[in-house]
């Protein structure tokens, strides 16, 4: 069977650019079609960055991965389609919208597990706001962010869905049990310095020294040998992929059964 390598998937995705250099890939999510704009989030990079993790953990080449976003702005726009989807609460929901739900759920399972099953190290350079999936940046084993970044849960609980999709699995694992329900039930936004003070961000930089100080530590990782790089990130990662093994599916449920709540089943 063929391996996969890079030129098979680099330039596969239409919200996410790829480059790689002696073994370190850059990953930047951006707009659609626009690598100069940043990502407005909706179905499509939902279900591109799901497939995206799959080739960078299959490809034996990578070394070491960072994860950006593209210009000041991590990720904190939602594109229409997805901030509505709390109307489906108003108990208007059709087959058509659930077959769509469980599109959604297939690739949010899927986008968290293969994140990691990525077995190198990895690194988040948080450029700016992070308020949509900001987990996809602080599952990461080095989290980076700029002086302006921002944390917080927005398309969750603060647009009534269940905080569901694993962000209930990782908030209070990073932020503490009672800190991290907090964080989720109350929309709160964290500043850079305050992730750094609550240990969710590594260090805080100038926006123009991040991604030279993820290119820094992706090559002092890399002086390491191969198999203590992998096996290093297969180590860490365990007791989080346990945790989302365990509860990802049953958080994605959860937030379904959630947008349909205001069916009269009775009528059905």
């Amino acid at each position: 069977m063929k391996r996969v390598t890079f030129s098979d998937y680099a330039d596969r995705y239409d919200c996410i650019s790829m480059e790689r250099e002696d073994g370190i890939l850059l990953l930047t999510i951006h707009a659609r079609g626009a690598i100069d704009k940043s990502c407005v989030w909706s179905a499509k990079p939902h279900e591109e960055l799901s497939y995206a993790f799959n080739d960078i953990a299959r490809d034996h080449e990578n070394q070491c991965v960072i994860i950006t976003g593209a210009g000041d702005v991590f990720c904190a726009e939602m594109h229409p389609s997805i901030a509505g989807l709390s109307r489906y609460s108003e108990g208007n929901v059709t087959s058509e919208m659930f077959e769509k739900m469980d599109e959604a759920g297939h690739d949010g399972r899927h986008l968290l597990i293969n994140h990691l099953n990525i077995e190198v190290p990895m690194i988040a350079a948080v450029n700016g706001p992070a308020l949509i999936h900001a987990e996809l940046a602080v599952l990461c084993d080095i989290v980076l962010a700029s002086e302006h970044a921002e944390f917080q849960d927005a398309p969750h609980f603060l647009s009534g869905l269940v905080p569901g999709d694993g962000v209930h699995v990782v908030w209070p694992l990073v932020l503490g049990p009672n800190r991290g329900r907090y964080f989720l039930l109350t929309g709160q936004k964290l500043s850079a310095r305050e992730a750094l003070e609550a240990g969710v961000v590594n260090e805080v930089l100038p926006r123009e020294e991040l991604l030279p100080r993820a290119w820094k530590l992706a090559r002092d990782i890399c002086k390491r040998p191969t198999l203590a790089r992998r096996y290093a990130r297969v180590a860490m990662t365990q007791i989080l992929k346990q945790q989302m093994l365990d509860e990802l599916g049953y958080g994605i449920a959860l937030e379904s059964l959630g947008m349909m709540g205001g069916i009269d089943l009775k009528k059905e």
